[in-house]
């Protein structure tokens, strides 16, 4: 029998490595047969030392050491498995066991995005079988949102990360700066510089004027309208209503005027509004003067309400109406004046008669003298000879008494009065025959002033330029220009 030269290590780690519960029976015939060979005798001893921790196997009910203390190093987990929720972990062992969590082991541990480390983020398997330190991942969490004046936002997860805020304005703001927000790893916010403002103008609304028609003889119209308010979307604060143009009640001339009402809310924001105030005066077809007359107009001459007056030049008389007025049908009232040369009808049967044709028309001025040889008479004559303008502007009828009855005449102009007529005229107003006379007559047909002797017509024009008509005739004839 050929012996062989191994050593005791070898022998030994060979048969262990062999042995199991399941081949004992073989293992003990093996050891048989070692021990009759003649090798060293040394070697027994040294496999039976390790063939003895060979035995002692999980389940077997024997474990050679006696304590915690040395079971410690053999590599079997020791501290309670590392479990980390929205983390990872990286270990280290003492002398690369298989378990993570035997004794002197170090973890690292690093949290997913989005989660930050709450504890140690590197613990040690602790003699005590308790790990160096607490550990956890929980979710990053960022501060409160400020929320923006007028108006707030709504977040898909509050302030936790990846949240997003959506911001939003109350109405009549709009939102200035970032429309969202969202919460980030690093616990800020990537956005949130947001505000509202007010940038919207305020509403008004003007009042509606419809056309405004001046009132009789007036050429302007009273226009009154509420005042309009202000509307504001945002916080409803308004400023006073500014008006650019007359106020209410005010009144407004003919034509078309321009208002405006302006109004500002807190955040300066400007409205105006535009209105139209129309003011129409109703107008007849202007009036012209008629021929040998004047006319006089009241307020704008052809407006509503307005009246015209008319004269006429001495020796004409008025025909058709002496005052007409603009209708509101914009049609004159009454008759077309005309001024026509006065017809005086000598053949009426009395004085009284006679002078009532010139009743309101004319004045009178009748010179007596017993024959045209009176000298009183001839002088006179010839003195108003001169003056016929000034006695036609001041509307004076000369009328002629010579002789006596029955010779007597009498004469207006180039008409010839009948001598009964002539002397009913010297009865009427008590005149001698005998002697010279001179009577002014009003238009009323009033006795204003006698005169025994001839005086001029400087002298008569004086005593009728008294008279308050005659101050109404004197304006009017100036405004229409006649004169001598």
């Amino acid at each position: 029998m050929k012996s062989s030269r191994i050593s005791g290590e070898e022998a030994g780690s060979g048969l262990c490595s062999r042995f199991s519960p399941r081949n004992a029976p073989e293992v003990s015939q093996q050891l048989l047969d070692f021990l009759k060979m003649d090798t060293w005798m040394c070697v027994y001893m040294i496999v039976g030392l390790q063939l003895s921790g060979c035995f002692a196997y999980d389940g077997s009910g024997y474990w050679p050491y006696t304590d915690d203390e040395d079971v410690r190093y053999t590599g079997v987990p020791w501290c309670a498995p590392v479990k980390v929720k929205h983390g990872h972990v990286s270990c280290q062992t003492p002398r690369g066991e298989r378990y993570n969590n035997v004794l002197g082991t170090r973890c690292k541990i690093r949290c997913k995005t989005g989660y930050e480390m709450h504890g140690s983020s590197e613990i040690l398997c602790m003699a005590s079988k308790q790990w160096s330190g607490n550990y956890a991942c929980r979710e990053v969490r960022c501060p409160k949102l400020a929320m923006p004046s007028n108006g707030g936002y709504k977040c898909s997860d509050g302030s936790y990360f990846n949240s997003r805020c959506q911001f939003f304005c109350s109405p009549g703001y709009t939102l200035r700066g970032d429309n969202s927000a969202t919460c980030q790893s690093s616990r800020t916010w990537s956005g949130g510089n947001s505000v509202c403002v007010d940038v919207d103008p305020p509403v008004i609304k003007c009042p509606n004027i419809k056309e405004k028609t001046a009132e009789p003889g007036k050429l302007t119209a009273k226009v009154t309208w509420d005042t309009p308010e202000g509307k504001d979307a945002a916080d409803g604060i308004l400023t006073d209503v500014i008006l650019k143009g007359k106020p209410s009640g005010s009144h407004f001339p003919e034509g078309n005027h321009k208002l405006s009402y302006t109004v500002f809310d807190r955040a300066e924001n400007k409205a105006t509004c535009r209105f139209n105030v129309r003011v129409r005066v109703r107008r007849c077809t202007p009036l012209s003067v008629p021929d040998n007359g004047w006319m006089k107009c009241d307020s704008s001459g052809d407006n509503y309400g307005a009246t015209c007056e008319f004269r006429c030049l001495g020796g004409y008389e008025l025909r058709g109406s002496a005052a007409r007025v603009c209708q509101f049908n914009m049609e004159w009232s009454g008759l077309e004046t005309s001024c026509a040369s006065m017809n005086i009808n000598v053949g009426v049967r009395s004085a009284a008669a006679l002078l009532d044709q010139f009743y309101e028309k004319r004045r009178i001025l009748i010179i007596s003298a017993p024959s045209a040889a009176n000298h009183y008479y001839r002088f006179q004559m010839t003195n108003l000879q001169h003056a016929q303008c000034g006695l036609d502007l001041r509307h004076v009828t000369v009328i002629e008494l010579v002789g006596i009855y029955p010779a007597q005449i009498g004469r207006i102009r180039h008409r010839l009065i009948p001598p009964g007529l002539a002397l009913q005229l010297r009865l009427l107003l008590q005149l001698s025959q005998n002697s010279f006379n001179l009577v002014l007559l009003d238009k009323q047909g009033v006795d204003k002033q006698r005169y025994t002797f001839p005086i001029t017509a400087a002298e008569i024009f004086t005593t009728i330029d008294t008279f308050p008509l005659r101050t109404e005739e004197a304006i009017l004839q100036k405004e229409a220009g006649q004169s001598c």
